[in-house]
């Protein structure tokens, strides 16, 4: 350590209750930005997760242009082998097909505009966690199939006042242009939490939905679950650049859950904008803190200055000093608010934050009543490194005011 890091911190603790207010404030920012951050990032995963497993999957295939248009025309056409191609491929843990049609929904003299979607019961159980929000009835693996069973969301099971057991009339239109209609038997209500996913969807077997609407063996969506949403990516390159090489696949697209769910990626910008602001405020509060207690130094300090620069101590080592003591101060601030900050998140990653009383909030995105941060390197890295920037370039102000001194006049000072 050289002569000049010695001074600089034998100067740091010649106030050391100035000292320990300044690091307890650096620390206290790199906690809570650490923390903030994490809790982000583990709502932001919570809601993509329980979005994709209810409905989307982390991939879809699907005809050109059919997400934009969600016409019955558009299929993929012969799903045999686009599945078996989907499945041999590392990190798919899963894949189903589903076909969708919008159709009217009746019970009595009720009637619904509801989005039915037609599901292999055994594979779906594997692709998505319908199977788990059944509350009342059975899933359509357990129904009998002669009775034509439906899975109904809750709002729309009240709105139909519709139970268990219970008929209702489909009427829509086929892939053909036929006029598509039967009676389904209700055979399970399920409540995922989103309203609209409650309110207007149905399921029914493939076979069936298949049968009733023409779809002569199509379907419109391959469903794709990976082993995590880091694996996205890697998953869909391969399954875009193989997809000409299958059968049908020609005029196919790949999505992922970002194309298939605009809205929630909305939504987590706009958060993290919000947050993004949040944490400039917190750190513009630690940098009027670190500008203070270096203004009050160099005021302080302003006769010991002169004194040194009236025996040939050069302005610039005396600047150089100022950002080595600003520069001790925020490394030990950042320091020990890193290793508190990870500490904290960790302790709640693993025992969650309880935010039971504002589950009808969250219920809004499939969220349960206990969100879990997510500790990671950018999460406990981006905070301090931002504070550290923010404190060195504000402790440059302070420390080159030096350079404006004299030494005469700084003797005075008093």
């Amino acid at each position: 350590m050289g002569m000049d890091m010695k001074m600089a911190w034998r100067n740091v603790w010649r106030n050391p209750r100035r000292t320990w207010l300044t690091i307890s404030a650096i620390a206290f920012a790199c906690i809570i930005l650490i923390f903030m951050l994490s809790f982000q990032f583990g709502s932001y995963e919570t809601m993509i997760n329980s979005a994709i497993q209810i409905n989307t999957g982390h991939l879809q295939i699907q005809a050109d242009n059919y997400f934009e248009k969600k016409s019955m025309r558009q299929v993929v056409p012969i799903p045999g082998p686009v599945l078996r191609a989907v499945s041999q491929i590392e990190s798919v843990q899963a894949v189903t097909p589903r076909a969708n049609a919008f159709s009217l929904v009746s019970s009595g003299n009720r009637t619904a505009g509801a989005m039915i979607i037609g599901v292999d019961p055994e594979s779906e159980a594997r692709v998505s966690t319908l199977e788990t929000l059944v509350r009342r009835g059975e899933f359509l693996t357990r129904a009998k199939p002669d009775t034509n069973p439906a899975l109904i969301g809750r709002l729309m099971a009240k709105n139909l006042q519709l139970d268990i057991g219970d008929e209702l009339v489909v009427l829509g239109q086929g892939r053909d242009g036929s006029v598509a209609a039967t009676v389904l038997t209700v055979c399970g209500i399920y409540s995922s939490g989103q309203d609209e996913f409650d309110r207007s969807t149905l399921h029914m077997p493939l076979d069936i939905f298949q049968e009733v609407y023409s779809m002569r063996g199509a379907v419109h969506e391959i469903v794709v679950q990976v082993s995590g949403l880091d694996r996205v990516g890697p998953v869909k390159r391969v399954l875009s650049s193989r997809l000409h090489q299958i059968p049908g696949g020609k005029n196919l697209t790949v999505l992922d859950w970002e194309a298939l769910m605009p809205g929630l990626t909305q939504a987590i910008k706009l958060d993290l904008t919000i947050g993004v602001v949040f944490w400039g405020l917190l750190v513009l509060v630690v940098a009027f803190s670190i500008l203070n207690t270096f203004l009050m130094a160099v005021f302080e300090r302003t006769r010991e200055f002169g004194v040194m620069m009236a025996i040939g101590t050069r302005p610039g080592r005396l600047v150089k000093m100022m950002l080595y003591e600003s520069s001790a101060m925020t490394l030990v601030g950042i320091g020990l608010g890193i290793v508190l900050g990870c500490m904290v998140t960790w302790i709640f990653q693993h025992i969650g934050i309880d935010f039971s009383e504002a589950s009808d909030v969250l219920q809004q995105y499939g969220i349960s009543g206990r969100i879990y941060p997510q500790l990671s390197i950018i999460s406990a890295l981006a905070g301090p490194m931002l504070v550290l920037i923010v404190t060195f370039a504000v402790s440059l102000y302070p420390a080159l005011k030096i350079k404006g001194l004299k030494p005469v006049e700084a003797m005075s000072h008093v």
